[in-house]
């Protein structure tokens, strides 16, 4: 079955993306929640003029994503965390503590753009964070004890 996705969904596609589902996945969760419609002709001809005419949005977003990929690359963060006296987390390190840390560095970046491991001793680690569709940048930031 193929369908156009409105939204972007994660492992799956990004918007206005005509790809192929199984049907039950597509009748009964992705076009009942909005998150798709069929992929018939009249909706494949709009989505292709939509497409066209936002590409060159797409291309100054992509520019500036790039450009503030330049300054994260170059960012050393340092997160806190309690710890043990062996060296081990309470807890874990993540995504939104990333967050809260390149904010206070001057860097809005939403926590859902950013991807780690699980992160469970002190130590130094890196931080994927999905600028746009094709920019990623790996941020370089350290654990240490409060």
């Amino acid at each position: 079955m193929q369908i156009i996705l409105l939204t972007d969904i994660a492992n799956l596609g990004h918007k206005d993306d005509v790809i192929n589902v199984k049907p039950g996945y597509g009748r009964n969760y992705l076009i009942p929640q909005g998150y798709a419609i069929l992929a018939t002709e009249a909706a494949k001809k709009i989505v292709a003029e939509n497409t066209k005419q936002r590409a060159h949005k797409e291309a100054k977003l992509k520019a500036e994503a790039e450009e503030l990929a330049a300054k994260l690359a170059e960012l050393k963060l340092t997160v806190g965390a309690k710890t043990s006296s062996t060296g081990k987390i309470f807890g874990s390190v993540n995504n939104i503590m990333i967050s809260e840390a390149l904010l206070a560095q001057g860097f809005d970046i939403d926590r859902k753009k950013i991807m780690l491991k699980e992160i469970k001793e002190v130590g130094t680690y890196t931080a994927v964070i999905k600028l746009h569709r094709e920019v990623k940048v790996d941020v370089q930031f350290e654990v240490v004890s409060e």
